[in-house]
């Protein structure tokens, strides 16, 4: 049995939630159906071509000597006027019947559709198909429930009289015969090619997908941490183009480790700093007898402590907003204006402990995106609280929306600004503006720009109306189809 959050609890899981198993997938089985699936398709069809050749073929002979006892009986036919007569001795009917493996009729019927002579078993033609005349034509009939082939020609008697029709038929148990043999001949030896034809389709194949095996063993020969390209100049001209990919997608990985790497690195460095002072404070605190210094202490660990909490939850909101790369497809409808108000709304009292007038100005309509209502939340709280706390005591800041001429949501500030120099690396994790006495991380415009490139969002750094403070557009021009 199974245990619980092993394989078998994920398997139910999926199977309660009614997801399809995967199937396996070979790519050398599905080039063999290929190949194999038509040979065998077109085997059927071959049989029955065969076929119908081989009886056409048995025909020929036979045909030729059907036409040969028609022209003979043709020859003893005599015209004199009205009076039409066959001068056929008995040694040539014995003649004409002298086969020993088919029945052979012969009938000669007159200009008034008479039996001169023969077999009446034999089905008549029109007599007015005067074209056909001194013609010999074939055809496939039934006597007596058997299959006969027939040789016929019309032998003209005069101006104005119906022609006289001479009729041969011939079972065909010989061209059955040679027909079998035909068949035989050519089919029996496809039974051993086929066979040979799958074997070496399957050699064939197992050769030609031996550089794809090269490469996986090349791959999984690698160490762990060996992120470089795959060398091309070995690889298959056909595989060139994914593993071309495949070294893009290596190069992407490595730059991403190395960006994780960095961040790491940095939010020690930042996070060690607080820590070490929460640690030199309570040292300070658990050796201080003066109440008063002491609630002191106890006021400054109190302020790092909020200063560590912080960090660590925009440490988390940054990582979230790079983990939600890999889920845009949760995005769902979200009302900006509203979304952007309720975070205005919870801002307020951040602003009027600085005297900070925070104001609102709504679009002239209603606005929807696709988006991550988390993500966005923490996107305008980041950029309100950015403003707040980096504009003086008694300054303004206003959270704008505006329609045209896309939609756009913006923050403006009457702070200290950002310099021209500085607007490109705002948004670096980390980075602080020089001379500027405001506590912060460095991290808030960072969260800002990751949400902001998830949603598809153009984010750019502007001046203050007169030359004071700090306006900054995140501008979604991509919202076809999503009202």
């Amino acid at each position: 049995m199974a245990e619980p959050g092993g394989a078998g609890s994920r398997l139910s899981r999926s199977q309660a939630a009614g997801s399809r198993p995967v199937e396996p997938h070979s790519l050398f089985g599905e080039i063999l159906d290929w190949m194999l699936a038509p040979l065998l398709f077109l085997w059927p069809i071959s049989i029955v071509a065969t076929n119908h050749v081989a009886n056409q073929i048995a025909d020929l002979p036979y045909d030729r000597q059907l036409g040969v006892s028609v022209a003979a009986i043709v020859r003893q036919v005599e015209i004199e006027g009205p009076r039409v007569s066959v001068n056929l001795p008995g040694p040539a009917r014995d003649l004409l019947r002298a086969d020993a493996e088919d029945t052979v009729y012969f009938q000669v019927m007159g200009t008034r559709g008479e039996l001169l002579v023969g077999d009446d078993a034999i089905p008549s033609v029109e007599g007015g198909a005067r074209e056909d005349a001194e013609t010999l034509r074939f055809r496939d009939e039934n006597i007596h429930g058997e299959e006969v082939r027939v040789a016929y020609q019309f032998v003209s008697a005069g101006p104005g009289r119906w022609p006289v029709l001479v009729q041969v038929a011939e079972t065909r148990h010989k061209r059955e015969q040679l027909a079998a043999r035909i068949i035989s001949g050519v089919l029996l030896p496809q039974f051993a090619i086929i066979p040979l034809a799958v074997i070496l389709v399957w050699l064939g194949l197992t050769r030609g997908l031996a550089p794809l095996n090269r490469l996986q063993l090349r791959i999984r020969q690698r160490r762990p941490d060996d992120l470089s390209p795959v060398n091309l100049r070995s690889v298959p001209e056909e595989l060139k183009p994914m593993v071309a990919a495949f070294n893009d997608m290596m190069a992407r990985l490595d730059d991403n480790l190395e960006a994780q790497q960095r961040f790491i690195a940095a939010a020690a460095h930042q996070l060690k700093t607080p820590l070490t002072g929460l640690k030199t404070q309570t040292e300070l605190a658990l050796r201080e007898t003066d109440c008063v210094q002491l609630h002191d202490y106890l006021q400054r660990i109190a302020t790092g402590v909020d200063r560590a909490s912080h960090l660590t939850y925009q440490l988390l909101q940054l990582a979230r907003a790079e983990a939600s790369h890999e889920k845009a497809h949760a995005m769902e409808p979200v009302d900006l204006e509203s979304l952007a108000l309720a975070v205005t709304a919870h801002c307020v009292p951040r602003a009027l402990e600085r005297n900070i007038d925070l104001g609102f100005e709504e679009a002239a309509g209603e606005m929807k995106i696709l988006g991550v209502p988390l993500l966005l939340r923490e996107m305008i709280d980041n950029l309100v609280d950015n403003a707040i706390k980096y504009t003086p005591k008694g300054g303004r800041v206003t959270v704008r929306l505006r329609a045209a001429p896309d939609w756009a949501l913006e923050v403006e500030d009457t702070g200290i600004g950002i310099a021209e120099e500085d607007r490109p690396h705002v948004f670096e994790r980390f980075y602080r503006v020089l001379g500027t006495d405001a506590e912060g991380s460095g991290l808030g415009l960072a969260i800002v720009r990751e949400i902001a490139e998830l949603h598809r969002a153009r984010i750019e750094v502007h001046g203050g109306p007169g030359g004071r403070g700090t306006l900054i557009r995140v501008g979604f021009s991509d919202v076809a189809g999503m009202g």
